[in-house]
């Protein structure tokens, strides 16, 4: 796989969409949730991390976009 095609297969299929229903059960956006549960033990704290840094290349991303590839 290369470097810049890491993130498609960051997350496998079968759970695209776990950490974000999980934050909306405990009724907080899918970053906030991310920020509370990073430093959590086991599979939990590793997903809110992934989303972590996913939410924050999609940020950079989007500025790109949006302000011409500054």
């Amino acid at each position: 796989m290369s470097k810049k095609k890491w993130i498609s297969g960051a997350v496998k299929p079968e759970n695209k969409g776990k950490f974000a229903a999980k934050a909306k059960a405990a009724g907080k956006s899918t970053a906030e949730f991310a920020e509370e549960k990073a430093h959590a033990p086991g599979a939990l704290g590793k997903e809110a991390r992934l989303a972590s840094t996913l939410i924050g290349l999609h940020s950079k991303i989007k500025s790109k976009l949006y302000h011409g590839g500054k």
